[in-house]
């Protein structure tokens, strides 16, 4: 059983950055895709990027495009959010989760077996 675990969260200014971490222990990523999803309240779950297994493929929502990066470390079991330019759309809570298959439907949050508790990013205008 994969656990996975995020830290990082925080409360930050408009224009700030913070950088996620997600570790997974018990298991390796067992060769899948990973993602970041976040919720905010009142709101569904929403997919903001995935990367391949070799790091050579990564998706983005458009609300995050060119601000937010996904990179990740299979040796050390661990994958990254780097949030720049934070907007107060941005506050939510944000999930890493392991996809099932390839990273096709990437955004499809039931194409997902493993999620962490989360993290909570707060922006501040």
């Amino acid at each position: 059983q994969v656990q996975l675990v995020e830290s990082g969260g925080g409360l930050v200014q408009t224009g700030g950055s913070l950088r996620l971490s997600c570790a997974a222990t018990g298991l390796t990523f067992g060769f899948r895709p990973m993602a970041w999803f976040r919720q905010a309240p009142g709101k569904e779950r929403e997919f903001v990027a995935c990367i391949r297994w070799l790091g050579d493929e990564t998706y983005y929502a458009d609300s995050v495009k060119g601000r937010f990066t996904i990179s990740r470390d299979n040796a050390k079991n661990t994958v990254w959010l780097q949030m720049d330019g934070l907007k107060p759309e941005d506050t939510a809570v944000y999930y890493c989760a392991r996809k099932i298959g390839s990273i096709s439907d990437y955004s499809n949050r039931r194409s997902y077996d493993s999620w962490g508790q989360g993290t909570q990013v707060t922006v501040s205008s």
